[in-house]
């Protein structure tokens, strides 16, 4: 592969600075995704001007052939890039000759004819019961000053009672709790109904009566020992230390006990349209990933236990 300094003339490398300018101001793309967009163009840049045999100008880009793009494409994977990669790389490709379009450089129909490589749905890795419970009841055990230990142990019992997301349930104001129910904003600002269990509400009862800091309607439910926004960061480092203390495996995160919450609940013949209302998922066929998931879980239990399996 052609060095990507050399591997274009002077006006598609401005062309390319460019269009790298445009994704960091006007689209404020994070800086990995940024950096990342910038390498697949300019390895994409470095094999056609390997592959035309000498730096890539203008009338390069204007020749572009799809047979070229999945020439790269198919380096790409020889390289042990994955599906996931991959789809990225592509996505980077057109950012850049979207560009080129809208500044009247060049236009080009080669990139409309590559398919997007499929990326595998990765099932979502659910707690056991016993793990779950375990996780919750140790949380209090893993912190000096009661309050703290009661605020982490409800955060966490919201996740895994309620099916909440980490920052969903970091949102939560003392106005979004009721007796029984709880208003939850999820994404895109949808509102959602989630009612609460006695073993939930406890824990934030307990939360309530042992927090120095006085609850009002429109702050956060949750406080850091400052008395500002709790930081999910710290919810996160808590369950690491959960992990290690119940020798639990790296995906046991605040999340996974959103996953368990569904998975067990399925489990337990719970109905996935309430499921999917319950995890205000917008799509039911994002809720019926949970269905494999428990299939799985059967399955390694037939496997176990049948005297054949």
């Amino acid at each position: 592969m052609v060095d990507s300094a050399f591997a274009s003339d002077e006006f598609i490398r401005a062309q390319l600075a460019d269009w790298q300018r445009e994704l960091g101001s006007a689209r404020r793309l994070a800086a990995n995704t940024l950096e990342a967009y910038s390498r697949d163009v300019g390895q994409f840049l470095s094999f056609l001007a390997g592959h035309t045999g000498g730096p890539v100008t203008l009338a390069t880009l204007k020749e572009l052939r799809g047979a070229d793009i999945r020439a790269f494409m198919a380096q790409r994977r020889e390289e042990s890039l994955g599906s996931r990669s991959l789809a990225r790389v592509l996505s980077a490709l057109k950012s850049f000759f979207r560009f080129l379009e809208r500044e009247g450089v060049v236009a080009t129909e080669a990139l409309n004819v590559i398919r997007t490589p499929k990326i595998p749905k990765s099932l979502p890795k659910a707690l056991t019961v016993i793990e779950a419970r375990q996780t919750i009841a140790e949380t209090e055990k893993m912190e000096e000053e009661p309050w703290v230990a009661a605020r982490d142990m409800a955060v966490l019992s919201l996740c895994y009672g309620a099916g909440l997301r980490i920052s969903e349930a970091l949102a939560l104001t003392s106005g979004d709790l009721e007796s029984q129910v709880l208003r939850v904003t999820g994404k895109g600002g949808k509102v959602r109904l989630v009612p609460l269990i006695e073993a939930v509400r406890k824990a934030i009862d307990l939360y309530l009566e042992l927090c120095p800091f006085k609850s009002w309607p429109e702050e956060p439910l949750f406080r850091g020992v400052k008395g500002g926004v709790l930081s999910p960061r710290l919810i996160q480092l808590r369950m690491v230390q959960l992990r290690s203390a119940l020798q639990l495996p790296p995906s046991a995160t605040p999340h996974a006990l959103r996953h368990s919450f569904a998975t067990h609940l399925l489990g337990r013949g719970g109905d996935l349209r309430a499921i999917q209302e319950l995890l205000g998922h917008a799509s039911l066929s994002t809720t019926q990933i949970y269905t494999a998931v428990d299939t799985d879980r059967l399955l390694e239990s037939y496997r176990k236990a049948h005297p054949r399996g």
